[in-house]
């Protein structure tokens, strides 16, 4: 619950900062660059969350890397995560601040459950026909559910659409029941 609360509170004190400098998409993508940078770099996150390595260390080599490459904002991000032991936040705080932005720009966030994971095509079109279907801009995040069979189940802003194999079969036996029960 408390990294939920860093991540958050770093996030929108980010967007704030974004936001007042008219910054908000370019410290996006320059936020989620730098998390791509970790995923292919994993040193550079480990050097940021080693315990054995001084902050102004760590600070010095951030700085060497990114000055005059990513905004200052986002580089006295990484420094303060640094000196406050948090680096290890970084990734889940650019994803509260893109989640504000996307809020901001209009989109609605949901899960969508498959028996495997779904091709970045295949989600796009969800998001597509989500959105048509509830007349909003919709962003999914895919997540295996081993219990579904086959199709899919998108839970969203509290709406859910089952589209499950075990729903369509447990509609069937309903349907099949009801036809029975009524003809006595």
């Amino acid at each position: 619950m408390a990294e939920l609360t860093v991540d958050r509170v770093y996030g929108e004190a980010l967007y704030q900062v974004a936001t007042e400098l008219g910054k908000t998409e370019d410290i996006l993508e320059e936020g989620l660059a730098i998390c791509d940078i970790m995923d292919l770099e994993p040193d550079l996150e480990r050097l940021m969350v080693n315990p054995t390595i001084a902050a102004d260390v760590k600070k010095e080599i951030l700085t060497n890397i990114f000055e005059g490459r990513i905004s200052e904002e986002l580089l006295n991000l990484l420094c303060i995560l640094v000196d406050r032991g948090r680096a290890a936040h970084y990734k889940k705080i650019m994803k509260s601040y893109r989640l504000l932005y996307e809020k901001e720009e209009g989109y609605s966030y949901g899960t969508i459950y498959s028996a495997v994971p779904l091709k970045e095509e295949q989600l796009k079109k969800f998001e597509e026909q989500t959105g048509n279907l509830i007349k909003e801009n919709v962003k999914l995040e895919n997540e295996i559910d081993a219990s579904i069979i086959g199709g899919i189940k998108i839970l969203i802003d509290g709406k859910v659409i089952d589209a499950t194999l075990r729903k369509r079969l447990d509609d069937l036996g309903s349907s099949i029941l009801n036809e029975k029960g009524g003809e006595q």
